[in-house]
């Protein structure tokens, strides 16, 4: 059901596929949320099923937001590292729109999260350059600027010794790799202190699910600038996402 007070946001992950409705006021979850596991092969009809899925379990039929672990530009996705390749070209707003026959906002899942920590999470009241990165199956970012976001950074494409970023230092490296966490901070401070030299941010945000235990690695991380966990933690993706969407349909 809808509710002029709620809105809808969907996190599509390397991983799971995360759903719940939105208190838009308050920036939280209405309800908890619902995980599915993104198919292991995760071709576009078999995750836009669990989509589906997702919002039938809420009995959902309003616009609803949904990220995507890409490059999206209007709706069309142009790059998936972390899903099946055959995503790329999908305009993931037109299908689901078709599907549903509501108005769909798609973004990429960490601009979406940046947005969230922007307006409700760490971020908030925050000017100057905000990074915010997701850690998670790979590394997300979003960079905000006094509020304004620059779409579709994918800072975990930039490259450390040779490897992409988030093939040396994503969350799921240090699980694959049995990393202690001050050998995975070593990574990660070579990471943030490269994106340091070259933004000069005023902060840097950490999101994804290890930002639960950003206690382990965050404090033996030195860098000039201030660097916090994300304060809406790995939901920010569905809250922005909803936000996003609620703000499109006004």
């Amino acid at each position: 059901m809808t509710s002029t007070t709620q809105g809808f946001g969907i996190d599509i992950g390397g991983s799971g596929i995360k759903g719940a409705p939105v208190d838009l006021g308050r920036g939280e979850f209405a309800a908890e949320r619902v995980r599915i596991d993104t198919p292991e092969q995760s071709t576009p009809d078999n995750v836009i099923a669990v989509v589906l899925e997702v919002l039938r379990r809420f009995e959902w039929d309003g616009p609803f937001g949904c990220t995507f672990p890409g490059i999206v530009k209007r709706g069309v996705i142009s790059s998936a590292a972390n899903v099946d390749k055959s995503w790329v070209g999908v305009d993931l707003e037109k299908e689901l729109s078709q599907r549903t026959g509501q108005s769909v906002t798609v973004v990429n899942d960490a601009d979406s999260a940046g947005l969230a920590e922007d307006r409700f999470g760490a971020a908030a009241d925050v000017d100057g350059v905000v990074i915010v990165t997701t850690l998670g199956t790979g590394i997300g970012s979003a960079v905000l600027h006094d509020g304004r976001l620059l779409p579709n950074t994918e800072f975990g494409h930039l490259y450390l010794h040779h490897h992409e970023a988030e093939k040396y230092a994503a969350a799921s490296v240090r699980e694959e790799k049995d990393l202690s966490w001050e050998h995975w901070a070593e990574r990660l401070q070579e990471f943030y202190a490269h994106l340091e030299f070259i933004f000069s941010p005023d902060l840097f945000v950490v999101g994804g699910g290890v930002s639960k235990k950003a206690d382990k690695f965050l404090p033996l991380l030195d860098l000039a600038t201030p660097i916090v966990p994300a304060g809406l933690r790995n939901d920010g993706g569905i809250i922005g996402a909803a936000f996003l969407a609620a703000e499109r349909a006004a």
